[in-house]
């Protein structure tokens, strides 16, 4: 009976972790080494994903990771993956199109304008883009592939299980983006963003951390976007 019972917690604590729109980024004094290599990353990993406007299970697994330091925010992904698609491309190709891939949204003020999206896939080869407006009240979908973020660093390795990512975002790039409110975060400060995966496999399955809870279909759903919280 104290076995169900303890179980019957646990169950209840991962649905309620699993169900929530706040993703906790903590902070850490660590020296990070942006190289693929997941063994000094001591955060936890939240996961798995999801098929995004479902919330169904994915086929292969994907796990992911937040952590920052006064100057940068880091990101680590461990993908499951029994057959990687894709290859090493140049910066800025359109990769989301053809190539398995890990992907993060950050929208710091939540309003759906001037947010980025960066991708990578398993090779190292990414993108950073700018969206500027996707919405009709304010002209419709605007982006910019030309965009750049200066001192971004991603770096995948493939592993016997699929393939681990990590990518650097220094805060110094964002606070760059016109219009964007990318203020340097401190213990407490709220942004509006999301994670997700593009897996090419025998059905292309478009994951998220945490589905969209009007289920709508469409990765770029800034107003259903989660919150990062960064803490201590």
């Amino acid at each position: 009976m104290k076995f169900v019972t303890v179980f019957s917690f646990f169950l209840l604590t991962f649905s309620i972790t699993a169900n929530s729109q706040n993703i906790i980024v903590h902070k850490t004094n660590d020296k990070m080494t942006v190289d693929g290599d997941l063994s000094e990353w001591k955060n936890t990993f939240s996961g798995p994903f999801v098929i995004h406007n479902s919330g169904e299970k994915a086929t292969q697994n994907t796990f992911v990771s937040l952590s920052w330091n006064d100057e940068n925010l880091y990101i680590a992904y461990r993908s499951s993956d029994s057959k990687i698609i894709g290859k090493s491309q140049k910066q800025d190709s359109q990769i989301f199109d053809t190539d398995d891939l890990v992907e993060i949204f950050i929208d710091a003020d939540g309003d759906g304008r001037n947010y980025i999206e960066i991708g990578v896939n398993a090779y190292s080869s990414y993108y950073d883009m700018l969206l500027k407006c996707i919405s009709p009240d304010c002209g419709g979908w605007k982006m910019s592939m030309a965009f750049n973020l200066s001192e971004l660093e991603t770096a995948s390795k493939i592993t016997p299980e699929g393939f681990c990512t990590e990518i650097k975002i220094p805060f110094s790039s964002l606070e760059k983006i016109k219009n964007g409110n990318f203020l340097k975060p401190k213990s407490g400060t709220k942004w509006r963003g999301n994670l997700f995966r593009i897996d090419y496999g025998n059905t292309v399955e478009y994951q998220a951390l945490q589905p969209y809870k009007s289920l709508k279909f469409g990765f770029h759903q800034p107003a259903e976007f989660a919150v990062f919280e960064f803490v201590d």
